[in-house]
């Protein structure tokens, strides 16, 4: 049987399946649902300082090739998110990452102090949630400046807390981005996050479908996009990445590695296929590496490059 086992910033993870911000609801019901469904790591749905209702339903809406969401970071702050967090991080039998939204630095430092006794296993920066454009302005990873300065200032708070920023694809070099980033300490990339915002229009209704009328676009249709945009912060820094965004099935899993990704969110494909899709992907890992004689899924990390 394939070792699908993965040490990713030193944290050792039983396999590089990772369940992506912001899918799961609910914490701890959804998040546990995905454990035992085989996920090798959890990303909290990313908190802000104060509590929002997200932006008006529907929030999600499905199409040919993927989903729209504009859940607008819907949650319940940080006071309440904090004791939620801590009490899932101590439970849960599998590294924990914990995303954040800010869009000040004041914000992202008041993040890193009150969550780092809670000693999680990561910070997540989200930098470039594409659905509060018109509250908060475009995302700080549409800046190289912007990224970096919100790196530096958590990373002096952070201790031994890896902190990983989450990118969009969304700008003209999203590798100029990451390097900013690494620059300024991360520890790792997330890549990336969802395209657009987007829209569908419901011809009957004769209005978008979405309340609030755009949507970040996930699902298939953005995999060859996510596939680039790895590749590219590959061949531009050092530390590791996350790759995310339309993986669907084991063949992606292991297309993304060979772009770079040390680690792969699955996301929207729970919506396709289900919870299960982490044990069909890992088998299907499993499978592969066995017939191509592969021991270790060190070795598929940014094979391409090589070739």
């Amino acid at each position: 049987m394939a070792d699908l086992s993965m040490t990713y910033c030193g944290v050792h993870f039983p396999n590089p399946l990772i369940l992506p911000s912001g899918i799961a609801q609910d914490i701890p019901k959804d998040h546990e649902r995905a454990i035992n469904a085989g996920a090798g790591g959890i990303t909290t749905k990313s908190i802000t300082i104060e509590p929002r209702e997200g932006n008006p339903l529907p929030r999600v809406c499905r199409y040919e090739q993927g989903f729209l969401n504009s859940v607008g970071l819907r949650g319940p702050g940080l006071d309440k998110g904090k004791i939620l967090i801590e009490d899932f991080i101590k439970a849960s039998p599998v590294p924990v990452i914990v995303s954040v939204f800010a869009v000040s630095i004041k914000d992202f430092e008041r993040f890193a102090y009150e969550l780092c006794p809670l000693k999680p296993a990561f910070f997540e920066l989200n930098l470039s949630c594409p659905n509060v454009e018109d509250e908060y302005g475009a995302c700080l990873a549409t800046g190289m400046e912007s990224s970096a300065q919100v790196v530096k200032a958590v990373k002096k708070i952070s201790s031994n807390i890896p902190v990983l920023a989450k990118l969009t694809p969304n700008v003209s070099n999203i590798a100029n981005v990451a390097k900013a980033c690494e620059a300024a300490g991360a520890d790792g990339i997330v890549a990336i996050n969802t395209v657009g915002p987007g829209m569908v229009i419901d011809i009957k209704q004769k209005k978008p479908i979405l309340g609030a009328k755009r949507g970040g676009v996930s699902g298939p249709a953005i995999k060859p996009i996510t596939i680039r945009c790895v590749y590219d912060i590959y061949e531009a820094v050092k530390i590791p990445i996350i790759g995310m965004g339309g993986i669907t099935s084991w063949q992606d899993a292991v297309e993304v590695m060979m772009a770079g990704a040390t680690l792969i969110g699955v996301g929207s494909a729970i919506y396709f296929k289900g919870i299960n899709v982490f044990t069909e992907i890992k088998n299907g890992i499993s499978q592969y590496m066995d017939a191509e004689h592969v021991t270790s899924l060190k070795e598929l990390v940014g094979i391409a490059h090589s070739i």
